[in-house]
């Protein structure tokens, strides 16, 4: 069984927002913003925690890990 460490995140620079951008493609409109990569990894990891937290308080499914960038799923 997957553990919720291991949900891929993305990490991008947007320059529309002036920062960093780190989402979970796998639990729905969990994303974060940082000044610095550091910064949105960081606040992405709450968001992550709260997200499973409210999941499993509300008796809601909670998804497998199932995203893979597709140089990782090719090889896979």
């Amino acid at each position: 069984m997957k553990t919720k460490s291991d949900y891929h995140i993305n990490l991008f620079y947007s320059a529309e927002d002036g920062g960093y951008i780190a989402d979970v493609p796998d639990l729905k409109s969990c994303s974060a913003f940082g000044e610095t990569p550091q910064q949105a990894l960081h606040e992405v990891l709450v968001a992550k925690s709260a997200w499973l937290s409210a999941a499993k308080k509300h008796k809601k499914p909670v998804p497998e890990p199932r995203y893979r960038p597709a140089i990782y799923a090719a090889a896979g």
